[in-house]
């Protein structure tokens, strides 16, 4: 009896152990958040029928919480120190980021997706979302000294960059014919896609980044 007792720990241990290792496995199964980028083709309920800017065809649903964000044109001058942005961008020999399109970020969402990570716009592009330390006007544009937690970056914006921000808007905007981009959408057990944020381009635009 006392033997049987004195296993009991061991197998408890081991029992954990191993639902432990298939809660790893679990986890490291799930897919990547999908970034979506095209037109939204149809609307059916909750359920976005989109045509990528690849030219295929994919099916979104929104969660019923689903934040919609308008993406609207705005100036470069309201880019100030500060300022919270997102600079989609190539990288220059010098290690400077020419920016094609900047975001600048709402208040509420300072500090969203912080750092610089390769991006998928262009080929061999970046994202850089990061505060205005400085920004100065140059030759080539403005140059804009961004600061984010793991370091920072200099970034040239050119006068002809596209310049947008989010405005909070709701499932009125997300209509057949509107430009969409979707940061992450994730792959649910029934194989559908799920978002729960959308943005959508205003008065035709096409969200830059």
């Amino acid at each position: 009896m006392s033997k049987t007792r004195s296993m009991m720990p061991r197998l408890l241990v081991a029992s954990l152990a191993t639902i432990s290792v298939l809660t790893s496995v679990a986890w490291a199964q799930q897919p990547p958040p999908t970034r979506i980028r095209g037109t939204i083709e149809a609307v059916d309920g909750p359920v976005l029928d989109i045509k990528t800017r690849e030219g295929t065809d994919v099916k979104v649903r929104m969660t019923d919480n689903v934040a919609v964000f308008a993406v609207v044109k705005t100036e470069l001058s309201q880019i100030k120190e500060g300022s919270y942005i997102g600079v989609s961008a190539m990288a220059e020999p010098d290690g400077t980021q020419k920016a094609f399109a900047v975001h600048i970020f709402p208040e509420n969402q300072r500090g969203a997706a912080e750092g610089f990570r390769p991006w998928d716009a262009r080929p061999n592009s970046t994202m850089t979302n990061a505060t205005v330390a400085e920004t100065v006007k140059g030759t080539d544009g403005q140059n804009i000294l961004v600061k984010y937690k793991d370091g920072e970056k200099k970034v040239v914006v050119p006068p002809d960059t596209p310049i947008v921000t989010f405005v909070a808007s709701d499932k009125s905007e997300v209509k057949p014919g509107v430009k969409i981009i979707i940061f992450g959408a994730t792959k649910k057990d029934d194989g559908m896609l799920e978002a729960n944020r959308v943005n959508v381009g205003r008065d035709g635009i096409t969200p830059p980044m």
